[in-house]
C-alpha cells in the first residue's frame, strides 16, 4: 500500500533544503539519537497538505485507512482518542441528541461534556471486582432508550481496560430499532478488524468510534482515527475535530499512521495468527493458578485476588524480571500485548510471568464486592467544572459536590462526576482506589 505523508517527509528531507520555516529545530537535533526523526519532522508547507482541511497526501492516507476498515470516512488524529471522543460528541451535540452513556467512560469523555455542556444519563454496568469494567446489560440500555423523549445516542466503552468486549452488534441494532445512533470508544480496539471475523465497531454497526492506534498498533503516541459508518458524518469529522485540535499537528504522528496503513494491509493479518497460539499457550500454562478474564485476547488481564494474589505485587516482581505491565492494582493485572509483539516477547512474558507467580505470597482466593450506585447529581457537569473550587481530603467529602473528575491515569475511569454529591458509597471506593484528596466546589 502507498504511504504519501511518510514518501513526501522523506522526500523533502533527502532535499536537504534550507527550511525557513517552523519549526525551530530546522531538520537538525542536539542529540543524534533523535537526528532521524527531527529530519523528518515538518509544518504544512507546500505539498505537505494539512489536515484539518486535507484534500492530498494526508486526505488519500485517510481514505486508505478508511478502506482497510471499511468505514466510509477516516479521519486520522495527532491527539489520540481523546480528540475523537471530543468530535464524536460535538457531531452528536449539533444534531441535539440526548447522551446515553455506560459509566465506565474514560476521563476524557468527561472533560468533553464539560466543554460542551452536555447532560448524561447513565447507565451503570454491571460491575464484578471493581469499576474498570462491567457488563453492559440490554434491557438496561433499552429502558433507558424507550425512557428517552428526545433523539438520543448511545455511548459506550468497548474493549474497556481490561479488554472486555460489549456486544456490539446488538447495542447496534438496539440503537437503531430507536431511532438513535451508537458511538463506540474503540480506543483499546484498533487491531479488531483485522481477526479472522472482523468485530471491529464500524463492522458491527456502530455510527461513530475511535481507534487509538498507538494503543494496539506500532504507531506513536497520540496516533489515533476517527471513524464513521454514516455518510452524512464524513463531511462532519474535520469540522469538529478542529474545534478542539491543535493548529500544529505533528507530522511525525501522522506519518506512523499513514505506515500503519501498509502494515495492516501487509502484515497484521499474519501477525495475529502467529501470536494467537502464543496467547492461548501462554494461558493453559497458568490454568491452574491463574484464572484470566474474557475479552480481546491482547489484554492478558490476570483476576489476580480471585487467583490468590496482588496484582500490585505481580507488577512489581514483573519489574524485578524487566517486564512493565499496563496496569496493576489489588485485584487486577492489565498485561498489553499486541499485533506487532512477536514469538520472543510472548516467551519472555511467560518466563517473567511463572517466576513472579512462583515468587508472591498467597492470599486467599477472592475479590472485594464494590457497591456502585449512581450519586445524586446536584449541578450540571459544566458548571461544576468551571466553579470555584477547592481540593479537600476524601474522608472530608460526604455532602460535597464534585468539581473536576479526580481519577488514577491509568485507567482514568470516574467515581464521582462534576456535579454529583459525594457520598459515603464514593468515599470507599476513593479509598479503596488509594486516592486522598478531591476536588469540590467551595462553599459560600
Amino acid at each position: 500500500m502507498e504511504t504519501p505523508v511518510y514518501d513526501f517527509l522523506v522526500d523533502y528531507a533527502e532535499k536537504n533544503g534550507l527550511r525557513a520555516h517552523m519549526p525551530g529545530h530546522k531538520g537538525r537535533s542536539p542529540e543524534n539519537r533523535l537526528a532521524e526523526l527531527f529530519r523528518l519532522d515538518i509544518t504544512e508547507i507546500a505539498g505537505a497538505d494539512s489536515l484539518f482541511e486535507a484534500d492530498g497526501i494526508i486526505a488519500q492516507s485517510e481514505r486508505n485507512t478508511a478502506t482497510l476498515y471499511g468505514s466510509a470516512a477516516a479521519a486520522f488524529s495527532a491527539g489520540g482518542s481523546t480528540l475523537c471522543i471530543q468530535a464524536m460528541l460535538a457531531i452528536i451535540k449539533m444534531e441535539g441528541r440526548r447522551i446515553i452513556a455506560a459509566r465506565n467512560v474514560h476521563r476524557a469523555f468527561l472533560n468533553a461534556a464539560a466543554l460542551l455542556g452536555l447532560d448524561v444519563q447513565w447507565v451503570l454496568p454491571r460491575y464484578s471486582g471493581g469499576i474498570l469494567s462491567g457488563e453492559l446489560a440490554l434491557p438496561d440500555v433499552e429502558a433507558a432508550l424507550a425512557a428517552s423523549t428526545e433523539p438520543a445516542c448511545l455511548y459506550i466503552t468497548s474493549p474497556d481496560y481490561t479488554g472486555r468486549l460489549a456486544d456490539t452488534a446488538a447495542l447496534a441494532e438496539l440503537c437503531h430499532r430507536y431511532g438513535a445512533r451508537l458511538i463506540v470508544d474503540n480506543a483499546h480496539g484498533a487491531h479488531l478488524a483485522f481477526f479472522e471475523k472482523n468485530i471491529h465497531p464500524i463492522a458491527l454497526g456502530a455510527d461513530l468510534c475511535c481507534d487509538s492506534a498507538h494503543k494496539m498498533l506500532p504507531a506513536l503516541t497520540g496516533a489515533a482515527v476517527l471513524h464513521t459508518s454514516r455518510e452524512e458524518y464524513a463531511p462532519l469529522l474535520k469540522q469538529a475535530m478542529s474545534l478542539f485540535g491543535s493548529t500544529s499537528p505533528s507530522y511525525l504522528i501522522i506519518a506512523s499512521l499513514d505506515l500503519c496503513n501498509r502494515y495492516i494491509a501487509e502484515d497484521i493479518r499474519g501477525d495475529i495468527a502467529a501470536a494467537l497460539p502464543l496467547i492461548a499457550e501462554l494461558k493453559s500454562s497458568f490454568a491452574e493458578r491463574l484464572i484470566f478474564a474474557e475479552g480481546d485476547p491482547f489484554h492478558i488481564t490476570v483476576r489476580a485476588a480471585e487467583s490468590g494474589f496482588c496484582g500490585t505485587e505481580l507488577a512489581e516482581l514483573l519489574r524485578s524480571s524487566g517486564v512493565e505491565c499496563e496496569y496493576a492494582d489489588d485485584e487486577l493485572l492489565v498485561l498489553l500485548m499486541s499485533p506487532f509483539s512477536d514469538e520472543c516477547d510472548f516467551r519472555r512474558l511467560r518466563t517473567a510471568l511463572e517466576s513472579a507467580v512462583s515468587g508472591a505470597s498467597v492470599r486467599e482466593k477472592g475479590h472485594r464486592d464494590i457497591s456502585v450506585k449512581l450519586p445524586r447529581m446536584a449541578c450540571a457537569i459544566r458548571e461544576a467544572a468551571f466553579a470555584p473550587a477547592e481540593e479537600i481530603a476524601v474522608e472530608a467529602a460526604e455532602g460535597r459536590i464534585c468539581a473536576s473528575v479526580k481519577v488514577p491515569c491509568p485507567p482514568a475511569v470516574p467515581i464521582a462526576v462534576s456535579g454529583e454529591m459525594i457520598d459515603r458509597d464514593c468515599i470507599e471506593i476513593f479509598r479503596q482506589y488509594g486516592i486522598k484528596t478531591v476536588l469540590v466546589l467551595r462553599e459560600r
